[in-house]
């Protein structure tokens, strides 16, 4: 009977871009930390571990996948043998690495806020050798990096530590245990400068964004990644538009749908039609922007879920979808359309988004008061304000309420809730 391909050891791999020579390198290299002498793990095991042939690693073997990994055994596919459901701990005299600890938690807790409080960069396990095992601790910090921005948005403290990252990895280069860690590193280091741009984006620091940007695209390019790329063209998209670049937008808009990763992944597809389809919008061109609107919700419905994403793309999906169609929809004068698209939004984002809940919250309430509702528009706002209590608003988010104050003035100017609205949120607008 043929055995059942290991489909979580698979999917993990994906995930992290490891080829199994690679997964088996880092295993022999964790058993050495825990033993004083390197492991023996062939790969030709390696291979019978993916194909399902070898259900149940040796011990040390099972060890080592989890310090690699930071998940169970089991969660990685391996059955024990006979009727145990689940994997042995570790013997006491070899106790788990706080390495493990930190990645687990950073597993469950990407997303939330809880994940901000850990620290994102730890020493590398490697000083002399950089390997697979610094390869994957570098990547899980960026978890903490995509929780603190959908907690906070763009700000000082998160461009800060996205820099620090892209610096570590680069720095790791001349130590790279061979040519593809060294790849991966300049990926590692373009994720981090990429997420650094974009905190400036939100944070409306544009030149600094740009800087950034041309900084990450560099690296991707020396990185040969496809992901990489096609996350700085969309992000080239998003600040071309805050700038009021129609035509540029647009231009990195289409290089973004162009890349290899949009053409070979649905999600990543759907993401780039959607910021087409808001250039589109803004350039006037209806059709256009309702043609990319209808890829993207196509794309997204071929999207396997079940299927690992990488961290920063993790925002994305049907709430966001509904979230950017309200944009599109509010440019185009379909108003209706558009309030439906964010009541949709909400009633999908998740709570720990709290600057993308905010910014949909807003967006409601400027087709509300669109519409001529002045009085749920401002109330609508008032959302806004208390899912991001007790920190900053980020500079899309003020200069948005801003504009939604502009045309309350201009819409309802002696209003008695004009005049309230004003009073009680100008305080509000932190200008950091």
């Amino acid at each position: 009977m043929a055995e059942t391909r290991n489909e979580p050891l698979a999917a993990w791999l994906d995930q992290h871009g490891m080829s199994v020579k690679e997964l088996v390198d880092a295993v022999n290299d964790a058993i050495g930390d825990f033993t004083g002498r390197p492991g023996k793990t062939s790969e030709r095991t390696g291979f019978r571990w993916l194909s399902g042939e070898n259900r149940w690693p040796q011990e040390r073997q099972r060890i080592a996948l989890e310090r690699v990994t930071g998940l169970p055994i089991t969660d990685l596919g391996f059955v024990p043998r006979g009727k145990t459901k689940t994997a042995p701990s570790p013997p006491a005299a070899l106790p788990e690495d706080p390495d493990v600890i930190r990645r687990r938690f950073f597993g469950a807790a990407t997303g939330t806020a809880v994940a901000v409080a850990v620290p994102l960069l730890a020493a590398p396990s490697h000083p002399q050798r950089v390997g697979t095992t610094d390869v994957i601790r570098l990547r899980n910090g960026m978890a903490g990096l995509a929780a603190l921005d959908q907690t906070r948005g763009g700000h000082a403290e998160l461009e800060r530590k996205a820099l620090a990252g892209a610096s570590e990895a680069v720095g790791m280069q001349d130590t790279a245990a061979s040519q593809r860690i060294r790849q991966r590193l300049f990926g590692i280091a373009a994720d981090y400068t990429a997420t650094a741009a974009w905190s400036c984006i939100d944070a409306r620091q544009f030149d600094r964004a740009q800087t950034h940007l041309n900084q990450a695209l560099r690296l991707a390019g020396m990185a040969q990644d496809p992901m990489a790329i096609m996350r700085v063209w969309n992000s080239a998209s998003i600040l071309a538009h805050q700038r009021g670049n129609v035509g540029e937008g647009l231009a990195a808009a289409q290089a973004a749908q162009a890349t290899t990763a949009a053409r070979r992944s649905s999600l990543c597809a759907s993401l780039t039609h959607a910021r087409t389809a808001i250039t589109l919008a803004y350039a006037g061109d209806r059709r256009a922007a309702l043609r990319s609107l209808g890829r993207a919700e196509e794309a997204l419905g071929k999207v396997d879920v079940a299927a690992p994403q990488p961290s920063w793309i993790a925002f994305y999906g049907p709430a966001e979808l509904h979230a950017l169609a309200a944009v599109v929809r509010e440019r185009l004068g379909d108003l209706a359309d558009a309030e439906a698209a964010s009541h949709r939004a909400l009633a999908a984002l998740p709570k720990e988004y709290r600057r993308n809940r905010a910014m949909t919250t807003v967006r409601l309430a400027v087709a509300q008061l669109h519409q001529g509702d002045a009085e749920q528009a401002c109330h609508t706002t008032v959302g806004a304000f208390d899912l991001m209590a007790g920190s900053p608003l980020p500079g899309r988010l003020r200069v948005l309420l801003g504009d939604f104050y502009r045309e309350l003035l201009t819409l309802a100017p002696s209003a008695q809730v004009t005049r309230e609205w004003g009073d009680r949120y100008r305080s509000e607008w932190s200008p950091v």
